[in-house]
């Protein structure tokens, strides 16, 4: 998966990793990598706590959405994007989403309001 965050009022973010996700929206985990392999960090969810872990660090709140926040620069439409994930298509305020090439495991969704601009890729794999 690929995020970039377009802010014209802060240097433009740009963050690529491979994961496996496992759960709903409400409740689940996310484990992310680097290039090499390694785990960077670890997200869990439930309702009402989500907890992200990245080596001895660790950050708590109430909403996997406002972690999500904190952690990337940008919200992410977390309901829509399990629809999107399994190929369905899902309205997400501010967010477009290109489906067209599902069938080849690649989605894009583009945010346009409100600020800052955010493009997600993701690069989907068979699981094993």
């Amino acid at each position: 998966m690929g995020l970039q965050v377009h802010d014209p009022m802060a240097q433009e973010q740009s963050f690529s990793a491979s994961f496996h996700l496992q759960g709903t929206p409400e409740q689940g985990s996310l484990d992310v990598f680097n290039p090499l392999g390694s785990q960077i960090a670890k997200l869990q969810w439930q309702p009402g706590t989500a907890l992200l872990q990245q080596g001895d660090r660790t950050t708590q709140s109430d909403s996997l959405q406002e972690l999500l926040r904190q952690s990337l620069g940008t919200a992410l439409p977390v309901q829509a994007l399990f629809s999107w994930l399994q190929g369905n298509i899902a309205s997400a305020e501010g967010w477009q989403v290109d489906l067209s090439r599902h069938n080849e495991g690649r989605i894009t969704a583009q945010r346009t309001s409100p600020s800052p601009q955010a493009t997600l890729r993701v690069v989907l794999q068979p699981s094993e």
